[in-house]
């Protein structure tokens, strides 16, 4: 905070304290100069029900003194008085800082009975899907749903159609990586009409018919311009992350509108790396929890 903030709060604080004291101080005064009144406040309540004016009890008062004396220890041993940080040095980002330490550390002990254990092995362990199926819920069904059926957009981890590979170590790269996926819009290079004839060619591939446009020259255009990504075949490269045309899964969407848009203007993905957040051992949990995700034998055997 600015200088002029931090001196605005300490005048305010130590005014505060000094009011604070003042008036304890008149209180005690008054006490001992009105212990034997019988005033009242004036104040009647069903007829004759009415309301001494008398001092507070000494008990009481002794309360108030010690918040005020504990105020004063406060502010010098913690932040209170603006830019001053106090004796100790606490700051909420050191205390944030230990704790997770702390928590690491059990954190570790608990990990260190996956340490070494192959992905494969992990993903038949019903202990590590456990830790697998939280640290999912934390750190992934944001994007791919809580029980990895994905969303338009994110993949669907609870099937068999991977986009990179469903190889164990295939899935922990993806994870500790990231990946990026770009599709090229290409309406510049085809025009509308080529687009079109794209659109009919790979809707063909899965069994479907366009109402506009010619396979066979999109097929032309296909082989020409896709193939390099998608293969020939239409049936995808993991080793690009290039979907599989032919089969009835589509991450953006399968209908002909959004295929076309897909085509004709791209679309670009994004998995961000969690190596350096989680760690390795995290991830290779992670990794194997997605692994058990495409066998429902093995997922639904985990507790």
């Amino acid at each position: 905070m600015s200088n002029g903030l931090s001196l605005y709060i300490i005048v305010l604080v130590i005014l505060n304290v000094v009011a604070a004291m003042w008036l304890l101080w008149w209180m005690r005064k008054r006490r001992d100069e009105s212990a034997t009144t019988t005033d009242t406040t004036g104040h009647v309540w069903d007829g004759d029900l009415q309301e001494y004016n008398n001092p507070l009890p000494r008990w009481w008062l002794w309360l108030f003194i010690l918040s005020v004396i504990f105020s004063v220890v406060y502010v010098v041993l913690y932040p209170g008085m603006g830019n001053n940080q106090g004796t100790l040095g606490w700051t909420q980002q050191k205390q944030w800082a230990e704790m997770q330490a702390e928590q690491e550390k059990k954190a570790q002990v608990m990990l260190a009975q996956f340490t070494g254990k192959p992905i494969e092995e992990l993903s038949r362990d019903p202990a590590a899907l456990k830790v697998g199926r939280n640290l999912f819920a934390n750190n992934c069904s944001t994007c791919h749903g809580s029980d990895g059926g994905g969303a338009t957009g994110f993949p669907n981890l609870a099937d068999r159609d991977w986009l990179w590979g469903g190889e164990a170590e295939t899935i922990r790269t993806t994870i500790h990586e990231g990946r990026i996926g770009a599709m090229p819009g290409w309406e510049a290079v085809l025009g509308q009409a080529g687009v079109e004839n794209v659109l009919a060619h790979v809707l063909s591939l899965s069994g479907r018919a366009s109402e506009s446009g010619n396979a066979a020259e999109g097929r032309a255009q296909f082989e020409l311009l896709c193939a390099a990504c998608h293969g020939a075949d239409g049936r995808g490269q993991t080793a690009l992350g290039a979907p599989n045309l032919t089969d009835k899964i589509w991450l953006h969407g399968g209908s002909p509108e959004t295929i076309r848009r897909v085509i004709a203007q791209g679309v670009n993905n994004a998995m961000p790396a969690q190596g350096e957040r989680l760690g390795d051992e995290r991830v290779r949990l992670l990794s194997a929890y997605v692994l058990s995700l495409g066998d429902a034998r093995v997922a639904q055997s985990a507790p």
